[in-house]
């Protein structure tokens, strides 16, 4: 498995998958042809051209490039073998005017975006760091744990080293800040939905009530303000996408100012949450275009969940079934954003899983961790129910809610 780095990213929304990598596509592509005349010929395919002019494709694309000397085709009819989000650029040099798909390009390279911010191309591994875990199931690590007396984020430093830490204060000061952002920025989100922010009355809403529906407001509100933040382009941290973003910041952010917990038990609660989003990440999926929203809400809530169990000082056992229940009732879930648009159902998704991932914490503690599906067969389970989905209902906008909306 790669380095926390590499699934904790920070940058702007609206998704990982479909602004992050793509413009990191770009900045490689840019760096063959920096120093020569000519127009950027890129094309996308599926999942990246149904729904790229939703999600700014093309945009975060041509920032790079210039938008002045790129044109791009599309193509979301074609799907590619290895991944839906598939795009292909090419240089033609010493053109001035738009390119068409008659003019020859050169230097053509099909790269695919994989969701997380990551790329890949067609046999090869991904486009990052060389794997830093020795371990991908985590059955496997909670009896290198056991064995060595130690808990999830301690095989986290064992593996990435103490300088993990500083990363994860950036991240968890990244995630702070987004929340801080979307609690106290209204007015509309962009995008031809015109949907006004949330997150500021359910903030001001939820100090109304008593304890029990206040805490519970409040977590909404965190999710809603890092969702809305990520919509509109804002900083935030794929945790472990852009479009789900709200869910692990809402849930960590919550419990250290209800609780004051001191933030290295927070750094040592993501890097828990981290292990738990880079085992599904690397045995399955967390690419809506690729397996659903399963794994993206699923796998936060997972991530959350762990987080959580842990901070309140749960088990091996306790924090891998929170972890597990967290992805299992997310299963099968569609990923249909109207519009093509990271905003509905997309953000209030977020707010629902933030609650269900602490529910699935104090669950898992009254259960004591006993069990009888593991995490790792959940992580397989959603792999497969991902491929199973019709592409319709694989971020293309064209089944589900995104077909039945007007």
């Amino acid at each position: 498995m790669k380095s926390l780095t590499e699934l904790f990213r920070i940058g702007q929304g609206p998704s990982s998958s479909h602004t992050m990598g793509p413009r990191k596509a770009a900045e490689i592509y840019l760096q063959r042809h920096s120093q020569e005349n000519g127009r950027f010929r890129v094309t996308l395919y599926s999942s990246l051209a149904a729904t790229g002019k939703g999600h700014l494709t093309d945009f975060a694309i041509a920032q790079v490039l210039g938008e002045e000397k790129t044109d791009f085709v599309w193509k979301p009819e074609t799907v590619l073998p290895y991944h839906p989000n598939g795009m292909k650029f090419e240089f033609c040099p010493g053109a001035t005017e738009p390119v068409t798909n008659e003019v020859e390009g050169k230097d053509a390279w099909t790269v695919y975006s994989v969701g997380g911010g990551a790329l890949a191309e067609e046999g090869d591994t991904i486009l990052q760091t060389p794997d830093v875990y020795d371990l991908d199931h985590l059955s496997d690590i909670q009896a290198w744990c056991r064995a060595e007396g130690k808990s999830y984020w301690e095989y986290v430093e064992a593996r990435e080293s103490s300088a993990i830490w500083d990363y994860l204060n950036t991240v968890w000061e990244t995630m702070c800040a987004a929340v801080e952002r979307g609690i106290a920025h209204e007015g509309v989100l962009p995008g031809v939905l015109r949907l006004r922010r949330k997150a500021p009355d359910y903030y001001i809403r939820a100090m109304g009530y008593g304890d029990n529906l206040r805490s519970r407001g409040l977590v909404f509100s965190y999710a809603l303000a890092v969702s809305e933040e990520n919509a509109s382009g804002g900083v935030i941290v794929t945790a472990p996408t852009c479009g789900a973003s709200g869910v692990v910041p809402a849930v960590l952010y919550h419990i250290q100012k209800s609780r004051r917990f001191p933030i290295p038990r927070i750094l040592h609660a993501l890097a828990t949450a981290g292990l738990i989003g880079n085992i599904a990440k690397s045995r399955a999926s967390i690419s809506g275009a690729e397996a659903g929203c399963q794994a993206e809400v699923g796998v936060a809530c997972a991530m959350a969940a762990a987080a959580a169990n842990y901070i309140f000082g749960g088990s091996l056992a306790t924090i891998e079934y929170a972890a597990e229940m967290g992805l299992e009732h997310h299963l099968g879930m569609t990923c249909d954003p109207i519009c093509g648009l990271v905003q509905i159902p997309c953000i209030e998704r977020n707010a629902h899983a933030a609650a269900r991932a602490l529910d699935a914490n104090v669950y898992a503690t009254f259960a004591d961790g006993v069990h009888r599906i593991s995490y790792d067969k959940t992580v397989e389970v959603m792999k497969q129910t991902g491929h199973d989905l019709p592409s319709l209902y694989r971020e293309t906008s064209e089944g589900g809610l995104a077909k039945n909306w007007k």
